[in-house]
């Protein structure tokens, strides 16, 4: 990560782009290239989306790379540690979710029934 983390810093500093590189331009950035990841799902059925052919992944590859890349620019800007944040954030997730309680569902943590409620619906 502080290889990459480098790589995507120096390339904007020789480019004389640390000026436009703010949280703010950054996190707009990161917005569009999520949704362009989305637009190559638009309309597809879940099974289309799982089985994509070898053009489009590599497009859509494309345009994970750019999230990542946008992502660390930020997390830099900030001097944020995003390996850091994605484990604390698993961990909460965990405890948020947890397996015996949410497997196989999808709903949002507080849409489940605390101990001693029944399920949502019975």
């Amino acid at each position: 990560m502080e290889d990459l983390k480098r790589s995507v810093r120096e390339f904007a500093e020789e480019r004389d782009w640390k000026q436009f590189h703010t949280p703010k331009n950054l996190s707009m950035a990161l917005a569009v290239e999520a949704a362009e990841i989305m637009e190559h799902f638009q309309w597809l059925t879940a099974e289309e989306s799982l089985a994509l052919d070898a053009e489009k992944r590599r497009r859509v590859g494309e345009e994970i790379g750019d999230v990542l890349l946008y992502l660390v620019g930020l997390a830099d800007r900030l001097g944020l540690d995003p390996i850091e944040l994605a484990r604390r954030k698993l961990e909460d997730n965990r405890r948020k979710y947890p397996a015996e309680k949410v497997r196989g569902k999808a709903l949002k943590y507080t849409e489940y029934p605390s101990d001693g409620e029944s399920e949502p619906g019975t």
